[in-house]
């Protein structure tokens, strides 16, 4: 509609101040220009609202005076200037004790010699003796541990219940040495801590297994993934269903979209590790911006032949945080707020990580590690 065939219309350059003020809320026209309640300039001044309800000695429309509470200057000689907020530290600088241990849980060690497998939060007994029991294992190297390697366990989670028969039964993150010689990579015992922290205090089921992290030298994913089936299947028979029989466990790799694509670059996998991986143990993936996951797998020939092997999660809420921008964001002095949790990014901090330059092509790679 044309405001100019509008009776009641009036262009705000008719609109003077003094009119404003002297209208009631309900008088002034949508098109007024609004006041500040506040002098953002430091020079000019606003009235405050004084005991009979507006600027002035005017009443308001009730003609009945407002009640001020106690403490609020009623003086229509006092204003009120914008005063810039003292700046407080973050919430992650207050909050307990980042050595204090979890009741139940036991820290990974941080010498080969004196590591345990961590089972305290992995089931003892299958709730539905019908189905067959899973764990899940993230291998990365977590530098650092982001919120979206917490959603891909979610996300894998409700994939299992909705489209499988599966049971998921525990879920480990295995950080990699610091013989994988990476750019950005902090020094394991920091990655496995991290990883610790964010199990510790936002899951009730995930755990770290620093085993990989603790080996002199690299190690494949596919000697990973039979550390798992040793310590789960051989050295503890499985585990025990609600009638009292023993079950084995199927052992799965959960990787981001873009871990898999680099399964079709030369010279960075092994066919040999590649069948091992997809054949014995089977692998979900999820889906990343940008990463065609599907049109990889009909085009690269040992996914494919092991594609019922594979299952592929795609994002219904896109989360592309990744741990190469988060150290980025710290070199920059940029906030990290919200994009991985608070007791890792004060960890971060009070141990001063990710300080070190970065090559470009790290920085720019679309791949968040």
């Amino acid at each position: 509609m044309d405001p100019r065939k509008n009776l009641d219309f009036v262009p705000p350059s008719e609109i003077s101040e003094t009119s404003c003020r002297n209208m009631s809320v309900s008088q002034i026209p949508d098109n007024a220009p609004i006041q500040p309640f506040f002098d953002t300039t430091g020079t000019t001044t606003t009235p405050m609202l004084s005991a009979q309800g507006t600027s002035g000695d005017e009443s308001d429309d009730s003609g009945s005076s407002l009640d001020i509470p106690q403490g609020i200057p009623t003086n229509t000689d006092i204003t009120q200037k914008f005063v810039v907020p003292e700046i407080h530290e973050p919430a992650y600088q207050i909050s307990a004790n980042l050595e204090e241990v979890p009741k139940n849980v036991r820290r990974q060690a941080t010498q080969l010699a004196d590591y345990e497998f961590p089972v305290h939060r992995l089931a003892t007994v299958m709730k539905d003796e019908s189905k067959s029991p899973l764990i899940l294992v993230a291998c990365g190297s977590f530098s650092p541990i982001t919120y979206l390697h917490l959603r891909m366990f979610e996300m894998a989670l409700d994939a299992v219940r909705d489209q499988t028969r599966f049971e998921v039964i525990g879920g480990y993150y295995s950080p990699v040495s610091d013989n994988y010689k990476k750019a950005g990579l902090a020094p394991a015992h920091h990655r496995v801590r991290m990883c610790e922290l964010a199990c510790e205090r936002t899951s009730s089921w995930l755990m770290v297994d620093a085993w990989e992290s603790l080996q002199r030298t690299y190690t494949r994913t596919a000697v990973v993934l039979d550390h798992f089936n040793t310590e789960v299947n051989v050295k503890r028979k499985g585990i025990r269903t609600a009638s009292g029989k023993r079950k084995g466990v199927k052992i799965m790799l959960l990787a981001g979209g873009d871990l898999i694509e680099s399964m079709g670059e030369p010279n960075v996998w092994l066919d040999s590790d590649l069948r091992h991986i997809l054949g014995r143990y089977g692998c979900m993936i999820v889906e990343r911006t940008g990463s065609d996951v599907r049109s990889f797998l009909l085009s690269h020939d040992i996914m494919y032949e092991h594609r019922h092997n594979v299952l592929v999660i795609k994002q219904l809420i896109y989360n592309d945080i990744s741990s190469t921008k988060v150290r980025l964001f710290i070199r920059r002095n940029m906030s990290v707020q919200y994009l991985a949790p608070s007791s890792v990014t004060r960890y971060i901090y009070e141990h001063g990580l990710y300080l070190e330059p970065e090559p470009v092509k790290t920085v720019m790679s679309e791949r968040g590690d």
